[in-house]
């Protein structure tokens, strides 16, 4: 049985700008219906990535392939892409709808069926009684709701959305986390870029960690923690001043940090024995509340990103 083409790869992209390295050899495949997450700082080459996928920039060294439509090709179809900028990039004085009708006509869309989609994506954002408005009387977020169904109203295969969750509240950023799983769930592949944590990790089913150009990490979030040794923390709440250096010496503490003056976090390592670490706290400690979490995608963004060298063994991101 033949197997699907990447609908998106690069292959060893470089990009400058002046003497600014942006893209340093990134190689990475998106596979036909998964959600991608791009991560990184501001600054570390995520938006140029995306452009160079997008075919507004052209990479300095390397490949971009499309595996769109049953074709490999080398040059992106607008009909079967979709893209979110960070930017703003509405009409301010046009309509919502006329102006969704317009790009979505632009995209190969016959105006009845792009007036019917509009409206069934205003509806469904809330957005059925704006139909008629400037787009310069909506709030911030609501254009950001606006800007997402332009993207995504043609039904593209694939999806690029960059900071798709930028202004909008944590009941609109719930309601797009829905959004883009059904999109995916319809058949269309996302790569996204987002700084909100919480929410990549909810959503991507695979992570892609950049820094400096380059990538730092690449898998799903359960793999990264694997590769950081990354398992538990706990929090503690004790009476007086818990002491730091004794818990530092414990068998299978990775670190310690104290919050406030009765409080401390201990991460433990991966696959720690936890009775024995708990009886030893207990013998110095009178421990008030103890609460346990896992390791989460932020910690291991800040520690990647953060200047600490991936663990050795990453590979390719296909």
């Amino acid at each position: 049985m033949s197997v699907a083409p990447p609908v998106l790869a690069l292959e060893a992209v470089e990009k400058r700008f002046g003497d600014v390295r942006a893209v340093d050899g990134v190689t990475l495949a998106v596979q036909p219906g998964e959600i991608l997450a791009l991560l990184g700082p501001n600054g570390a080459g995520k938006t140029t990535l995306l452009r160079m996928a997008l075919g507004m920039l052209r990479p300095d060294r390397g490949t971009v392939r499309y595996g769109l439509g049953g074709v490999v090709t080398d040059r992106p179809d607008p009909t079967r892409i979709g893209y979110l900028p960070e930017e703003r990039g509405l009409y301010q004085d046009v309509p919502v709808r006329r102006y969704l009708v317009y790009f979505a006509a632009l995209r190969g869309m016959r105006r009845p069926d792009a007036r019917r989609e509009a409206d069934r994506w205003l509806e469904r954002l809330g957005l059925a009684d704006r139909a008629g408005d400037e787009l310069r009387s909506l709030s911030k977020g609501n254009q950001q709701k606006v800007q997402f169904i332009s993207s995504i109203v043609h039904r593209p295969e694939l999806a690029i959305l960059d900071e798709p969750f930028s202004g909008l509240d944590p009941l609109n950023q719930d309601l797009f986390l829905s959004l883009i799983r059904e999109l995916r769930d319809a058949g269309t592949t996302v790569v996204l870029s987002a700084h909100q944590m919480q929410l990549v990790e909810r959503l991507a089913d695979r992570v892609i960690l950049i820094r400096a150009g380059r990538t730092a990490g690449a898998g799903t979030v359960e793999e990264l923690r694997e590769r950081w040794g990354a398992g538990t923390r706990l929090l503690l709440r004790v009476d007086g001043e818990p002491d730091v250096a004794f818990l530092e010496t414990l068998t299978g503490v990775r670190s310690v940090r104290r919050v406030g003056t009765d409080r401390v976090e201990i991460e433990i390592e991966r696959d720690a024995a936890l009775s024995p670490l708990l009886e030893a706290i207990g013998r110095r400690l009178d421990v008030r509340d103890l609460r346990t979490e896992t390791v989460t995608l932020h910690d291991i963004y800040v520690r990647t990103v953060g200047g600490v060298e991936e663990p050795a063994g990453e590979e390719v991101i296909a």
